[in-house]
Order: C-alpha cells, then sequence, then structure tokens
C-alpha cells in the first residue's frame, strides 16, 4: 500500500484572485460592475460581464503588485454572501 503524502499550503501564502469572492452586478445604464469587496478599490467597470471580469484580474494584479512591492500582504476574505 503506498501512501500519499499531503503538501499543505504555507499559512501565509500570498492570496491569489482565487481567494476572493467577487460580486458582479448591473447597473442602470447597462454597464457591469466587478468587485472584490474585501480588496479596497478593487473594481472594474465595463460594457460587458465578460470585459468587467477581465478587468477586474488586471486590477487585482496591480494591486497585489503592489502589496507585494511594500511587503504586506493582502487582505483576507471574509465577505459572506447574503440573500437579502
Amino acid at each position: 500500500m503506498e501512501t500519499v503524502a499531503r503538501v499543505r499550503e504555507p499559512y501565509n501564502r500570498a492570496m491569489s484572485l482565487d481567494d476572493y469572492k467577487v460580486v458582479l452586478y448591473r447597473q442602470g445604464d447597462g454597464s457591469w460592475v466587478a468587485e472584490i469587496p474585501a480588496v479596497g478599490g478593487c473594481y472594474a467597470l465595463m460594457d460587458t460581464r465578460e470585459a468587467a471580469l477581465a478587468e477586474l484580474g488586471e486590477v487585482f494584479a496591480v494591486i497585489a503588485q503592489e502589496h507585494r512591492d511594500r511587503g504586506q500582504a493582502l487582505p483576507k476574505d471574509t465577505t459572506e454572501i447574503v440573500h437579502a
């Protein structure tokens, strides 16, 4: 019987886009907003939902690089999904 060791990620590993909840909604003018509420200033406003999500990825990459350059960790996502 072969034993497989599980590799655990370090507790302080860098956060990635996949670690966050993304909020996507349409505005009254038909444009789309995609945002990561846990990361201040991380949002995109575009004509289509696909474009908004793609742009959000670019914005997140810039913000993540700024945090790395300053030696700061990105905040953990504490966003909860609630249906009001």
